[in-house]
């Protein structure tokens, strides 16, 4: 699994977003200068996040962006999915390689792997909520189960 630069900055966002809730809305153009990422990633990414209802948009002087959610109520699944849309890209669906090998009604072997691996991946990331990520690294290795270094 290849994470994109759209899921990194994705949790980047809403991990800032999770710092400041209860603290009224961060405008875009600040939240973008604090994180060093490039503004126009930052502005489709609360366009993405909008749209799938993890943020809500303030208008205004003292507007800006804030989580639509408590941060325990985000995952890390929910976010990579409203930035990238998937989690796991299963060639099977989107990039067959042959049209005929790749018929879901034909019999392949290699499907059901794709299959558990997207599955496990989406149990991982659907475990592990912005409140989890705003502890310190190895904290959030023991709340990963993750042995620190692995």
């Amino acid at each position: 699994m290849r994470v994109t630069t759209w899921a990194e900055y994705g949790l980047i966002v809403s991990i800032h977003l999770a710092r400041h809730a209860g603290k009224g809305p961060v405008a875009a153009r600040e939240l973008s200068e604090q994180e060093r990422l490039p503004h126009d990633y930052v502005e489709q990414i609360l366009l993405r996040m909008r749209r799938a209802g993890l943020v809500e948009s303030v208008r205004g002087a003292r507007g800006g962006y804030l989580l639509a959610r408590e941060p325990r109520a985000v995952s890390v699944k929910d976010v990579i999915e409203a930035s990238e849309h998937v989690t796991f890209e299963v060639n099977c669906d989107l990039h067959r390689v042959d049209d005929e090998r790749c018929d879901p009604a034909n019999a392949c072997s290699i499907r059901p792997v794709w299959r558990l691996l997207q599955r496990r991946i989406d149990e991982v990331l659907a475990g592990v909520s912005l409140a989890d990520l705003l502890h310190a690294e190895p904290e959030v290795y023991q709340i990963a189960g993750v042995a620190a270094g692995n």
